[in-house]
Parts: C-alpha cells; sequence; structure tokens
C-alpha cells in the first residue's frame, strides 16, 4: 500500500494537534505516512522530500508548523502536489497567529491552502476532497460524511424546539 497523503511536521510535539488529521484519515481509510521534518534545521531533507513524494505515490502533502512556519512553503517551492499548511499554536507562537500568517501569505506560484490554527481535522478533510476528485469510493466516503454532518444539525434543531421557555417563540 502507497500513501496517498503525507503527514509532516516541523516538530513531533506538533503531533498532539495533527493526531485528528491521522483519526480522520484512518477513520476514511485513506492511506497515509507521517514524519516530522524542520524548514529551518533540515531545508535539504525537506526539498528532496517534498520533490519525492509523488514517487511514494503521495497525491496531497499536509504540513504543520508553529512559530515561522516555513515548512509548509518550502514544501509548496519543492512539489507541484497540492499543500495544505495547518499553522499549530506552538510554544515559540504568538498564539498561532503568526504561523496563520507565515503559511497563508505565500508569494505568487506557490500556493499553499491553509486552514486555521490548529485545525489539523480540516486539512484531512480537505486532502480528502482533493483525492475525491478522482476517486469514486472516496468520494462516496466525503459525500457519507458531508451527510452526517447535515444529519447532526438536523438533530440538534430537533433538540432545540422541544425546549420550553416562557418567550420562547415557535
Amino acid at each position: 500500500m502507497k500513501p496517498l497523503v503525507s503527514i509532516i511536521m516541523g516538530s513531533t510535539s506538533d503531533m498532539k494537534v495533527m493526531e485528528d488529521a491521522v483519526n480522520f484519515l484512518e477513520d476514511m481509510e485513506v492511506p497515509f505516512e507521517i514524519n516530522a521534518l524542520s524548514a529551518h534545521r533540515t531545508p535539504e531533507l525537506v526539498a528532496e522530500y517534498a520533490e519525492t513524494a509523488h514517487q511514494r505515490g503521495v497525491k496531497v502533502i499536509i504540513a504543520a508548523a508553529g512559530g515561522a512556519a516555513h515548512l509548509p512553503g518550502v514544501c509548496a517551492a519543492s512539489t507541484s502536489l497540492p499543500v495544505i499548511g495547518v499553522p499549530i499554536n506552538s510554544s515559540n507562537s504568538i498564539k498561532g497567529v503568526d504561523s496563520l500568517l507565515s503559511i497563508v501569505q505565500m508569494p505568487s506560484g506557490i500556493p499553499v491552502a491553509t486552514v486555521g490554527i490548529d485545525n489539523a481535522k480540516n486539512a484531512a478533510i480537505l486532502a480528502l476532497q482533493i483525492l475525491a476528485v478522482a476517486d469514486e469510493k472516496l468520494f462516496e466516503k466525503n459525500l457519507k460524511f458531508k451527510n452526517e454532518l447535515k444529519d447532526k444539525v438536523t438533530k440538534a434543531n430537533q433538540e432545540l424546539s422541544k425546549l420550553e421557555y416562557k418567550f420562547l417563540v415557535k
């Protein structure tokens, strides 16, 4: 089995956030790989990793980083695969805002799709949606997931309709 998604992070301390992405991909039965690589400490390895990702079968890269958060951008500069950035609210971050801006403000020609701070699950959902464009089985899994989200809202409104308050207009 070859990985379709590559999850990389600047430090293993980011794994606590990235677990949401891992769990979603596991639930959707999407093969993935996980690695820790640093854009600042191992820039050559990051470039080589991104350049060769397609040879391993990877179709989408999810790159998480805190602080200066250059990992997603370095990956995007080194591959033509889609890269999804996850800004991390790390110990050397300004509540993740610096990481968010580092990832989202890429120069023209080097796009990085960026999700919210610490929102690894959305990165995995976006990766699934990208893969589902060319895979009917994954498309159906994504459709089922989206329908489950709708069902949750419908059930929540059913519960709300049972509330009784003196001034609640129904």
